[in-house]
């Protein structure tokens, strides 16, 4: 039993250190986007990187995920009468959760795991060590541009995960099972607040993508210097940032009624 508290013990310390860690480096990280030069073209490539590289994954998904949703909820809504609310569900359903979360969990999966390897790589090849010796800040060079971007592509990727999510339910619910086109795009607009409904997507999709590229970042900076460390960087940081959005979107879904 006592061997179980002090395992237990040091489980909950190492956790509570490494949050205290990241928090610090994050505080690093937001210091340096203040300091000059901006490093508008490291921002501009990290953003295509992070960004555009992503947008054959996010269309493909969420005009996949609008199939199912439109698919599923009008053989539901069909059971009470309520084909005419397929419109009002699949919106709500995509802006109020599905869209930032799955957007979230997918950028984690490409474009998070991607910058942990490639900072980690970098560490592991001696660069950021380079860059030190010739009195050139790493976090400045090559993390901060590489956080912003994430932060910066995540709302956007979030909203067009949306847009393609809703056109692909209206595919199924109009042109393939003969619902009134126009009582879908009527619910869906009438239903649709932006103050409590399109702004809490937006919120969620920016505090999921400063996790992200937190988590990242941090991963791969403080990776062990080697192969193995890289690919432990890597793994840790899908798993712990998919994690982390999961128990924010609990957070902030509680917190906006409040």
């Amino acid at each position: 039993m006592d061997q179980a508290i002090r395992r237990l013990g040091a489980f909950v310390n190492q956790g509570l250190m490494g949050m205290g860690q990241t928090a610090v480096f994050g505080v690093v990280v937001l210091r340096s986007l203040f300091v000059p030069p901006l490093r508008g073209r490291a921002i501009v490539a990290a953003i295509y990187d992070s960004g555009v590289l992503s947008l054959a994954l996010i269309c493909a998904s969420g005009l996949t995920v609008g199939f199912v949703l439109g698919l599923q909820l009008y053989y539901t809504l069909s059971r009470f009468g309520a084909e005419s609310s397929l419109g009002t569900a699949v919106g709500l359903a995509l802006i109020r959760e599905l869209g930032p979360v799955l957007t979230g969990l997918l950028v984690t999966g490409r474009a998070g795991s991607a910058t942990c390897a490639e900072i980690g790589s970098m560490k592991a090849t001696d660069q950021l060590d380079g860059l030190r010796m010739m009195a050139i800040d790493p976090i400045h060079f090559v993390v901060m541009p590489r956080a912003i971007a994430i932060v910066l592509v995540m709302p956007l990727l979030s909203a067009l995960f949306i847009l393609f999510g809703i056109g692909g339910a209206y595919l199924i619910g109009v042109e393939l099972l003969g619902l009134d086109g126009g009582s879908y795009v009527s619910s869906l607009e009438s239903a649709v607040v932006f103050s409590e409904d399109v702004l809490q997507s937006l919120v969620k999709a920016l505090a999921f993508g400063v996790l992200l590229a937190l988590i990242a970042t941090y991963r791969g900076y403080t990776c062990e210097p080697n192969a193995a460390g890289v690919s432990r960087a890597t793994t840790s940081t899908v798993v712990t940032t998919s994690v982390c959005i999961l128990l924010a979107d609990y957070i902030l879904t509680s917190l906006w009624g409040v």
